[in-house]
């Protein structure tokens, strides 16, 4: 639904350093700098703004999704240890959901972040592409040798 957010920080290389360290267990990093502006995001796009300024004064909750829970455990980590405060262990939140499996943080401007995987923990580890099978891997080589062509006289 949202296609791309922005958040005010009090010191913008401070917070892109915090976010670079964050986000990068979760796949997304800077994509776009304009000095003002840094954009947070997957090869496709940025999604998550950040902006200098007087910082908001209430805090705004942001929630990042996991592609797995192993992803969300080494976000906590990374966020802990690039200056956040913990505001919640990575565990499962079953009175959200069943598989609801996030993390907490308090980021350096005050803003609860969290990182989340929605999956059962026996899918998101079964979220790796399959293996080609050997048949249709040989199938597209055959498809990819040049055809010999009659001579013309």
């Amino acid at each position: 639904m949202i296609d791309h957010f922005t958040l005010t920080v009090r010191d913008l290389q401070r917070s892109k350093a915090f976010y670079r360290a964050a986000l990068a267990p979760l796949g997304f990093d800077v994509r776009m700098d304009f000095g003002e502006y840094v954009g947070f995001g997957d090869r496709q796009k940025p999604y998550f703004w950040l902006k200098e300024g007087s910082a908001p004064t209430q805090p705004m909750h942001i929630a990042f999704q996991a592609r797995n829970r192993a992803a969300v455990d080494a976000f906590h980590a990374a966020a802990l240890a690039a200056g956040a405060r913990d505001d919640g262990a990575p565990g499962l939140r079953a009175d959200y959901h069943p598989n609801y499996y996030g993390a907490f943080v308090v980021e350096l401007d005050g803003h609860p972040i969290e990182a989340v995987c929605h999956a059962p923990a026996s899918a998101a580890s079964a979220r790796r592409p399959a293996k080609k099978a050997p048949r249709r891997a040989a199938r597209k080589a055959r498809a990819r040798k040049p055809v010999k062509r009659a001579k013309r006289r």
